[in-house]
């Protein structure tokens, strides 16, 4: 049976000023409120136009809820069930190993569940997110949008982080250094020889009893790391983010680790220094190791791998991997040493198995972010124990409807400000032999 229809749908107001409008005319607000019968009905379908002409309201109220309730269950350690019926706790943003609680972020950290709730709610068209924005930047002064996008929560970046170390060559690998400034001092030893000294400058030597003891003293300097912006941009469709918030934040939770990876390897091992990190490659500490006489272009053969090996520190042969670019692979697939009038297969024994992924016991890495077959640093022998990566422990992100205005599309940008450089800032002469040094690479073979 039909609904009777108490008020007509075309006396409903749509807007806040319609509404006032009808409280202050007495012969409507009379009618519409004469008893309960008739003040329900009013309201049911008041509410029924609001939640479709201002879908934002209702998104924000289902926010607030489901906000709510997720934090009691959590605080309260009460179990859910999920899709199949098994029973499962209910689960805080993790806390990457990137995560700094001293972080400018960690004061948004209960504000937001998942990145793609963070990223929905910069969204243009997410009045409710606008809402809840203006109320941070009430509750926190000095967490302001105008100063180069919308602070990301530190769990949501140390989540990032996190995410991004299963893919990333050198950032899981090197030594990361909190920045609590754009611009960081951090000490090192200046030294370049072992021949009469270490630490540049500190001798011992054996004495008699009683004899003066020559005085010696360590020589120091300091690097600075100073914060390079890497910015990561992508473009979204409108309809994604208004009919499908979940793929979206599966597609962001995927995506964006996995590209601040891959360009923040490619500065770390091939950056210039200027205006990004300076990577391995044009370290001034890294040792060339020439190619054998006679090798043909694009080639690589066992020599050039034990020689690489012999220049390594001695002490970074148990923390140094090998890293490749995968074209690299073909020559170490079919490597053979020469015995005599034959030869045996060094590297691969056979096609049947899984390739060996290490060489003389060190790990390798196949990566396409190095240079191409028989380009010099196509494979190199890396400590990254000695390359120091410099964290601002700050990430933005922006959202702007303006740039693809005209393709219905939403761009989005998260930045970051980071820094990398060799601890070292020259090869060591050892007491007798080449000079060492912890990132070997291979010369060019042409």
């Amino acid at each position: 049976m039909a609904e009777a229809p108490f008020v007509a749908k075309d006396a409903i107001p749509e807007t806040s000023e319609e509404l006032a409008e009808l409280l202050a005319d007495d012969k409507r607000r009379t009618a519409v409120f004469a008893d309960q019968e008739t003040t329900a009905d009013f309201l049911k379908k008041y509410q029924r136009v609001v939640n479709e002409k201002r879908p934002d309201i209702a998104r924000m109220i289902e926010d607030g809820v489901e906000k709510g309730l997720r934090g009691f269950l959590i605080d309260s350690g009460v179990k859910r069930p999920d899709v199949t019926g098994n029973i499962q706790e209910w689960e805080a943003p993790h806390k990457g190993t990137a995560y700094n609680k001293r972080a400018v972020g960690a004061a948004l950290d209960k504000d937001f569940g998942d990145m793609p709730e963070f990223l929905y709610s910069i969204y243009h068209k997410n009045y409710a997110g606008a809402e809840k924005w203006r109320q941070i930047r009430n509750d926190y002064s000095s967490i302001d949008p105008a100063t180069g996008g919308f602070l990301v929560p530190e769990v949501l970046r140390s989540e990032l982080l996190r995410l991004s170390l299963e893919t990333a060559v050198v950032r899981s690998r090197a030594r990361v250094i909190p920045m609590d400034s754009a611009r960081v001092p951090f000490p090192a030893i200046d030294t370049t020889s072992h021949a009469s000294s270490l630490f540049g400058g500190i001798t011992a030597g054996w004495t008699e009893e009683g004899a003066a003891i020559t005085e010696s003293q360590g020589k120091f300097m300091r690097l600075v790391l100073e914060a390079k912006k890497l910015a990561a941009y992508c473009e979204v469709p409108n309809e994604l983010l208004q009919d499908s918030i979940i793929s979206f934040g599966a597609l962001v939770n995927e995506i964006y680790p996995e590209a601040l990876a891959w360009y923040e390897d490619d500065a770390f091992l091939n950056g210039s220094g200027a205006g990004q990190p300076q990577g391995v490659l044009n370290s001034p500490a890294v040792v060339s190791v020439a190619k054998e006489t006679g090798q043909l272009a694009a080639t690589l053969v066992w020599e050039n791998l034990t020689k690489m090996y012999a220049r390594m520190l001695p002490g970074s042969l148990g923390r140094a991997v090998w890293v490749a670019n995968i074209n690299v692979f073909p020559e170490l697939a079919t490597m053979a040493l020469s015995v005599g009038t034959g030869g045996s297969a060094i590297w691969l024994q056979s096609g049947i198995g899984s390739p060996p992924l290490s060489i003389l016991g060190r790990p390798i890495i196949f990566t396409e972010k190095l240079p191409t077959l028989g380009t010099t640093g196509d494979i190199m022998f890396i400590d990254f124990g000695y390359y120091l990566i410099g964290d601002l422990m700050q990430m933005r992100a922006d959202s702007s409807p303006h740039v693809k205005f005209q393709n219905d599309m939403t761009v989005y940008r998260v930045t970051e400000r980071v820094d990398g450089r060799g601890w070292l800032q020259s090869a060591l002469t050892p007491k007798a032999g080449s000079t060492l040094s912890p990132f070997i690479k291979l010369d060019t073979r042409a």
